[in-house]
């Protein structure tokens, strides 16, 4: 039976914040070859990188050893970051609008508002449609989309064992009419993010 991973990180997961600086780089480390292969550019501005336990499992600690705050702090990280590990029928990227100039930043997001509603994944001739996390607006009442998406692509039964298909052509872009891109998925990182739907 294939191994699945963990749903959600519980505060068992958790380990001592002496223990994770004193193993923070080799974790680091051992995480990146991983994460380049869930790493997608998107257009020429956009990256989407995809989640999944271990990644914010990484991401909690980080937060936990970089703002001290203890105890009281857990609660919020494991609420701000479980919903972005796969459920096993879906796909969760973090998308990132990585444009250093601030002005010209302003400007490109200040047009693509409504953007986290219009991306998708094609592939066997079939569209998953990404879903914005529900827990804020991310673009704001002028129109302007945040820097920072966090979109769920969520499967059917059929569409996940389509995707899991050896070879699968798999499209990943977004509709929006500024910014209309689309990228073809390697089969490495098509693999590895098949790993994240149950079979």
């Amino acid at each position: 039976m294939p191994y699945a991973s963990p749903r959600a990180i519980t505060r068992a997961d958790l380990i001592d914040m002496e223990e994770y600086g004193l193993t923070r780089k080799k974790r680091r480390a051992a995480l990146v070859a991983r994460k380049k292969n869930r790493r997608v550019e998107l257009g020429p501005y956009a990256t989407a990188y995809f989640e999944c336990y271990e990644t914010m499992w990484q991401q909690v600690h980080e937060m936990l050893f970089i703002e001290r705050g203890g105890e009281e702090q857990i609660d919020d990280e494991l609420a701000a970051y479980n919903p972005l590990i796969p459920n096993g029928r879906e796909l969760v990227a973090t998308v990132m609008f990585e444009i250093d100039d601030e002005v010209r930043r302003r400007m490109v997001l200040s047009k693509l508002g409504g953007v986290e509603e219009m991306a998708f994944l094609k592939f066997a001739g079939e569209t998953v449609a990404g879903v914005p996390e529900a827990d804020i607006d991310r673009t704001n009442v002028d129109g302007k989309a945040s820097s920072v998406q966090f979109i769920h692509f969520p499967f059917t039964d059929f569409q996940a064992e389509a995707f899991r298909e050896a070879g699968t052509e798999a499209t990943l872009g977004f509709t929006h009419p500024d910014y209309a891109h689309m990228t073809v998925l390697t089969e490495v990182v098509r693999v590895e993010l098949a790993g994240d739907l149950d079979a």
